[in-house]
This record gives C-alpha cells, sequence and structure tokens, in this order.
C-alpha cells in the first residue's frame, strides 16, 4: 500500500505548504492552512484523463495556425447572450456565481430548458430528480432532449457524458463533485481544483460548453481557490436582493466579451422573467408630481438606465440630524450636502436626509450627482420638479458640473422613454450634436444654473 501523503492548503487563496502555517505568506489571511490527502489512488471506472488519447504538443509558429471563427450558440435567453458577448462560445467554461436562493439553478434549469435544438446533460449534486422535475414543471418549458443526472462521482459522470455525447454540461454545483484521483472529502480545495481541471479538459478537447455553479463565501467571494476563477473562460455573478423582485447577471470576467455588460431579470413564481427595457421598470407610474423624486441617468456596465432618486428632508427632531441612505454611499450624500449648505446657502445641517434608489439598486455611478442634489432641495423647498426632466452630470466641491462619460447613450436613452429636458455639464457638449435629439438639452457649469432653472 502506497504511503499517504498529505501537504497544507490555504482555504482562501489555494496555496500549499509543505507544513501547518499560520500566516498565508500569498494571501496574508491568517489560520486559513488545512491539511489535505494527496495520495492517488487507481480510478476505478472510466473518466476523461484516461480516455483521452494524449498527444505530444509542439510548437507552431503563430502564422502558420489557421485560425476559423467559430459560430456560437445563441440562446433563447437574450439577456444572457447579451453577457457573454452574444451567446455561448463551443469548448468554453462558465462559472456562475452567487448567494443561496438568489436563483442560480432556476436561471441554468431555465436555459436548458430552452436550448431546444441541443442535447442538453444538467448534473445536479444537490437536488434529487423528483425536486428538478418539479422545478421543471413550474417553469412551464418542455425540452425532450434534457436529461437530468444526479451524481457527484465524476468517473460516473464521465461514462455518461461518453454514453450520451451532450452538446451543452451543466454541472450545479463544482463543490459537490469529488474524483477518485483525491482522497480528500468534497468541496476541498483540492477537489474543486481536480474536478474543474478534468471538466476543462473535457471543454476543451471535445468542444462542449461547460457551464458550472459556485457557491460563495460570506464575503460575497467565490468558494474555493482562486485559481478556479483564472482556469474558466467566463465568471458570471448573481446578484440582488433575495427579498426584491430584481436579479442582475454581471460579468466580472469574459475571455470572449466585454466584461462591461450585465443582464436583468425579475423573478416570478414561473421562473426568471427578462428584463429587456429595465427603465421603465425603475420609473414609478405617478399619477402627479410629488416633490423629493426626481430621474437621473446611469451606466450599469454597457446599458443606460434611467432610475428614480427619493428624497425626504425634514425638520431634525433631536440633536444630531440623521442621513441616511439606501442604495447611495452615505459619505457621497454627506459630501453633496456640504455642498448645497457652502455653495447653495441652504440650510441643511439642522436637517434630518432619507435618500433612496428606487428599484433596490446600487448605484456607484457619479453621474447621479445631480439629481440627488435636485431630489434633496425639491423635497426641502417642496417644489416638485417635472417628471419629464432628468438629469446626468457629477456634482464637485465648489459646485461646478462635471462632465460624465458616454453622455450620448444617455440622452438617447432619456429621449425614447419620452424625456422633454435633461440637464448635463457644458463640458459634455463639445463634439456633440445636439440638433439631431428631439429632447431639450440644458448645458451647465454652476450648481446655481441648474437651481434658477428648476425652482427659479
Amino acid at each position: 500500500m502506497a504511503k499517504v501523503k498529505t501537504s497544507y492548503f490555504c482555504q482562501n487563496c489555494g496555496a500549499q505548504s509543505a507544513k501547518w502555517i499560520g500566516r498565508c505568506p500569498a494571501c496574508g489571511e491568517w489560520n486559513t492552512y488545512v491539511e489535505e490527502v494527496l495520495q492517488r489512488e487507481e480510478a476505478s471506472g472510466p473518466t476523461w484523463r484516461s480516455t483521452s488519447t494524449q498527444v505530444a504538443a509542439k510548437p507552431r509558429a503563430i502564422a502558420e495556425i489557421n485560425y476559423q471563427e467559430e459560430s456560437r450558440v445563441v440562446t433563447a435567453d437574450q439577456e444572457l447572450n447579451r453577457v457573454l458577448g452574444g451567446g455561448i462560445v463551443p469548448g468554453s467554461m462558465v462559472l456562475i456565481g452567487g448567494e443561496p436562493g438568489i436563483g442560480k439553478s432556476t436561471l441554468m434549469l431555465q436555459i436548458a430548458l430552452s436550448l431546444k435544438k441541443n442535447r442538453v446533460l444538467y448534473i445536479s449534486g444537490e437536488e434529487s430528480d423528483q425536486q428538478i422535475k418539479m422545478r421543471a414543471e413550474r417553469l412551464g418549458v418542455q425540452h425532450p432532449n434534457c436529461f437530468i443526472l444526479t451524481e457527484t462521482g465524476t468517473q460516473n459522470i464521465f461514462k455518461q457524458i461518453e454514453q450520451l455525447q451532450p452538446n451543452v454540461l451543466i454541472v450545479d454545483s463544482i463543490q459537490t463533485l469529488h474524483s477518485s484521483f483525491i482522497e480528500s472529502g468534497a468541496g476541498s480545495i483540492s477537489q474543486v481544483r481536480e474536478c474543474t481541471a478534468e471538466l476543462l479538459k473535457y471543454a476543451k478537447e471535445s468542444g462542449t460548453p461547460v457551464f458550472l455553479i459556485g457557491h460563495i463565501t460570506k464575503e460575497g467571494n467565490l468558494a474555493g481557490p482562486k485559481i478556479l476563477e483564472h482556469m474558466v473562460d467566463t465568471v458570471l455573478q448573481f446578484e440582488g436582493d433575495r427579498h426584491m423582485t430584481y436579479r442582475i447577471l454581471r460579468t466580472t470576467k469574459n475571455r470572449f466579451g466585454s466584461t462591461a455588460e450585465l443582464g436583468i431579470y425579475e423573478m416570478h413564481g414561473t421562473g426568471l422573467r427578462e428584463v429587456s427595457n429595465p427603465s421603465e421598470i425603475l420609473l414609478s407610474q405617478r399619477e402627479e408630481n410629488l416633490s423629493g423624486i426626481s430621474i437621473g441617468a446611469t451606466l450599469e456596465g454597457n446599458r443606460p438606465l434611467l432610475i428614480e432618486v427619493q428624497s425626504l428632508v425634514s425638520p431634525a427632531t433631536y440633536g444630531t440630524p440623521q442621513r441616511s441612505s439606501t442604495g447611495y454611499d452615505a459619505k457621497r450624500l454627506n459630501m453633496l450636502l456640504a455642498v448645497l449648505e457652502k455653495r447653495g446657502g441652504f440650510k441643511l445641517g439642522s436637517q434630518d436626509v432619507f435618500l433612496n434608489i428606487a428599484g433596490g439598486l446600487k448605484v456607484e455611478d457619479p453621474a447621479i450627482d445631480l439629481a440627488v442634489c435636485a431630489s434633496i432641495l425639491s423635497s426641502f423647498e417642496d417644489i416638485a420638479i417635472p417628471n419629464t426632466t432628468c438629469f446626468a452630470a457629477e456634482v464637485g466641491l465648489s459646485g461646478e458640473i462635471r462632465a460624465v462619460n458616454r453622455i450620448d447613450q444617455r440622452i438617447g436613452e432619456a429621449e425614447k422613454l419620452g424625456f422633454t429636458e435633461i440637464y448635463i455639464s457644458k463640458f459634455n457638449v463639445k463634439g456633440t450634436d445636439l440638433k439631431r435629439y428631439g429632447i431639450k438639452v440644458h448645458a451647465v457649469s454652476k450648481l446655481e444654473e441648474v437651481l434658477s432653472g428648476l425652482f427659479g
């Protein structure tokens, strides 16, 4: 019997050490090293590693390499196509992470059922066949070539793959798989790395796209070694508040497209619905103009969005005024309040200020600074802003209106949704033909110009 070999791995970054150490020299975390068994056994049954033919690689001149653009697999989910850069690339490996209960399994099962022209194998290590069937019945979509396999051992998985020859492979989740090459338990650093390596080898040699669902840690990072994100081609993050209906599919890494794209979904009892025009949903339908509400033009990735900023300003009941914000940086709110008091002359130091971004979104784009200021002053003066007016500009510490990027997309989105006026920085006007827009553009340079235009 071979001698058992062990090593120590950092549970945070995957660094390896021959002995236990308190502080990881790679990532600097304390008490993250765990002993794992490295001794490999002879694998029983077929694996992709044993069945694939090994061909010795030789160096080739880059001019001699034949390159042919491969056609992507276009799904019925337009949001997923946008995030992936136009569709699924053959032989690619995509890792999807998100909080428990956010809808990762529902999204991937929905995608599996929508690929009508492909043979799809959905591997689940967390649910039974009956549970997956129950979810499929709830989605209300039928696909005769979608096969379900509830298995965690990679040896049996590759045996079934060889018999079925699927066009698309989905694994839910990578932390539940285990390989007989590694003796440690499922979900450990070495098991996750080994199972991913076997699936990656299969994807590249067979040209079959593979989707992996991954767990995340309490810090919000993908569980397992950091090398897992380096091995795959695309990393998608499925975000959103489980108590809200909207979900965002965001790209953090993409070898075949842009990382600035994102898809927006709405969770229903029958599954996830694509939101093709999120601006209409994020703007509330009001019968009359109300004070404290303004519309800001922001960008989420490459997609322009018009969002509603809500403010409530009231006299402070206690000695220290409250400053509360939901979906917006509290420090930036305090900065804008100081600018309004210093440069605008508004006495906000004795007022409670509450700020909310409608729809449950979290916005970091500085282009909504002007919308935040307008919303706060609208509530403070109790004067409603016309619901056909929106804003797209950053506010500086001296009260100047600063330019923002991609102003053409912001103006175009506002015009498409029926807005008649938009306030932007005059430094954005250079090189922009304003006559081609059917919306009145106010180019301003100081905060005072905006306030006089809105409140007189």
